[in-house]
């Protein structure tokens, strides 16, 4: 088959067409991103070469210095870009070039908000910055070829971001890729030699293989004297940026790092930079963003700390060097200790790395503590993107939890706002005397728990509850259930129980009730049958007239809808049903004599219960049959 046979026309996905239109109407609010991301991009396909090279060296083909090479042709009004590194076959350049990352299309687009500063934003994150060509240029021809590939499996992609794009083989002597931009009308600055250097020094400067410009002379020869020859110069520093000290790195350094390592446009929020020496020696250079990634809850995502050996990048696999709850930490950990040839199989066991990793997350928990004690505005915004995923640690980080809980962050009845700014070390140290338990209630949102009929004695009381509104929360008092040796109750679940603090002329109201509303009781626990284990008086409420208790050790109510939410197979628990002994509605329904009315009333008080806590009915419709009844004959 000939190479033009070889030649075809595909259209681009509805959604890349999407985002060359954002691209070519100045997406960016900085034209210059375009060459970091292609410079990023590079540096990428080199690490993974010299990845796979470690066990066949055989794919450097005779060059084992990995760059980067920058060329401009004024005449042509073009920008060339070329890397020796993995390069791409046909295929992966149709999936690479042609389509979004399938999990990523769906987010990308809902996280549009028509904001160009903001939207600019994501561009990176979703890994689609080679788009961002389309800025400066009318035309970007890209040529690849795999390393291990023989000349002939080279590839041609070309388009002029309009909806279609060509593919066709062709011949190319080198692995790697060359991409060459046509620019625009009007882009002209950047055929400019020092332009394009300051942009890479800028950007680019912590990359770690050398970034090569061509030589520039200036003036003429002399007469008789022969033009200097082309001579590539490094333009970039072209040294690993964790490797050197601290007080050699400006904050600028660091921030272009962070934006290469995260493909985050946004600054990070906060950083740590250290050595550990010894028998396991190793650098590491950690960062938090500013921002919630997009993929922040994508199962699949494998974006975390970047593990390399001895400057060579290994992985990049999010559950290698960090545990799930600090996934969206970003970095990079270089380890002097690990073999130069360990593979994917070795990580899994391998002892070192486990102390890698001990370590790195020790730090990640000492920088959290450092912004809570010196930058609490910057622990605040933290916490706000990423307390839900930090809420995981308990659960999945046994030997750290008591160092996690400190960290937490909750609502409480004590500020009634839903902003989540109070420490469990804030509540015990406002906990009255006598008091011996940390209370908390879990609902499905803020108001179902700030407005909980559960709270109504605690308010009475004075006594501060914490109102857990996120779905992890329910998961997380499951593993941390004591805090600086104060249980962990909630007032929904069980007898209630405030030890010293409960008043005894309340219990022996209690107990009084109890026995002249017992006829009423059973009378109840007749009509809702099976809907409920228990019908009972309640030391609870003070204003409401019924609520509804799960068992002490059983399923929370809240969790129970949750995993029903997500298609598990649970059987429904069969609550307790509390009333209130002074209510107007109970002591009206102990004086129904009418069975019907009183089956209704019953039924409507129940209900009334199921939806104080933010849960749905069974049958609305019944509901609101038996409530119009009632309404009917006060109405009469």
């Amino acid at each position: 088959m000939t190479v033009a046979e070889n030649k075809v026309t595909m259209g681009f996905e509805a959604e890349v067409k999407q985002l060359l239109h954002l691209m070519i109407h100045s997406l960016y609010s900085n034209k210059e991103i375009f060459l970091r991301e292609l410079i990023s991009n590079a540096s990428d396909a080199a690490d993974k070469l010299r990845f796979n090279a470690l066990s066949d060296d055989a794919l450097y083909e005779g060059d084992p210095n990995l760059k980067i090479r920058i060329e401009f042709d004024k005449a042509a009004r073009t920008i060339t870009l070329t890397d020796n590194g993995i390069g791409m076959t046909r295929d992966e350049v149709r999936e690479n070039i042609g389509t979004i990352a399938r999990s990523g299309t769906k987010q990308f687009f809902e996280a549009l908000t028509g904001d160009q500063a903001k939207d600019s934003q994501l561009i990176g994150q979703f890994g689609v910055g080679f788009y961002s060509s389309f800025i400066v240029a009318d035309k970007v021809v890209l040529e690849t070829r795999k390393a291990g590939t023989t000349h002939d499996h080279g590839v041609r992609w070309e388009s002029a971001g309009e909806g279609d794009y060509t593919l066709e083989s062709c011949d190319l002597p080198q692995h790697g890729t060359r991409i060459t931009l046509h620019l625009r009308e009007g882009e002209d600055e950047f055929l400019d030699g020092w332009k394009l250097r300051g942009i890479i020094r800028k950007f680019s400067d912590h990359i770690s293989l050398p970034i090569e410009m061509l030589k520039e002379h200036y003036g003429e020869p002399k007469e008789g004297e022969e033009p200097p020859a082309p001579e590539w110069e490094t333009v970039n520093s072209a040294s690993a940026l964790w490797a050197k000290n601290r007080d050699e790195i400006s904050d600028e350094q660091y921030e272009e790092f962070y934006k290469h390592v995260s493909h985050d446009f946004q600054p990070s929020l906060a950083r740590v930079h250290s050595r550990v020496e010894g028998t396991n020696e190793y650098t590491m250079l950690l960062y938090l963003p500013s921002n919630a990634p997009f993929d922040l809850w994508d199962r699949e995502s494998k974006h975390g700390v970047r593990l390399y050996v001895r400057k060579v990048f290994i992985t990049e696999e999010a559950d290698k060097l960090m545990p799930r709850y600090l996934r969206f930490v970003r970095g990079v950990i270089d380890s002097d200790s690990l073999p130069l040839n360990v593979s994917r199989e070795i990580l899994q066991e391998n002892a070192l790395l486990e102390k890698i990793r001990s370590g790195a997350v020790k730090k990640v928990l000492g920088l959290l503590e450092d912004l809570v004690k010196n930058e609490p505005e910057k622990y605040a915004a933290f916490w706000k993107e990423f307390g839900q995923a930090f809420k995981e640690g308990p659960i999945e980080d046994f030997k750290n939890k008591d160092r996690i809980a400190k960290l937490l962050r909750f609502s409480s009845t004590h500020n009634d706002t839903d902003e989540q700014n109070v420490s469990l070390d804030d509540y015990i140290g406002r906990m009255k005397e006598g008091q011996d338990k940390i209370y908390y209630i879990t609902a499905e949102s803020y108001a179902a728990a700030k407005n909980s009929p559960h709270l109504e004695i605690f308010r009475k009381k004075g006594l501060e509850v914490l109102l857990m509104h996120e779905r992890v929360d329910d998961w997380l008092v499951g593993y941390l259930t004591e805090y600086e040796g104060k249980s962990l109750q909630s007032i929904a679940k069980g007898d209630l129980d405030l030890g010293t603090l409960e008043d005894e002329t309340d219990k022996q109201h209690k107990e009084e009730a109890t026995k002249e509303l017992q006829p009423l009781i059973d009378r109840i626990k007749n009509v809702l049958g099976d809907k409920v284990s228990e019908v009972k008086i309640s030391a609870r409420l003070t204003d409401s007239p019924a609520c509804l208790v799960s068992d002490n050790f059983g399923m929370s109510r809240t969790m129970e809808r949750i995993m029903k939410s997500a298609g598990q197979d649970i059987p429904t628990s069969k609550p307790v049903f509390e009333l209130n002994p002074d209510h107007p509605l109970v002591i009206k329904l102990k004086a129904e004599s009418d069975d019907t009315r009183f089956g209704d009333l019953t039924h409507i008080l129940y209900d009334q219960a199921v939806l104080g806590e933010g849960a749905q009915l069974d049958d609305p419709a019944e509901f609101v049959r038996r409530l119009n009844g009632l309404l009917q004959n006060v109405m009469a």
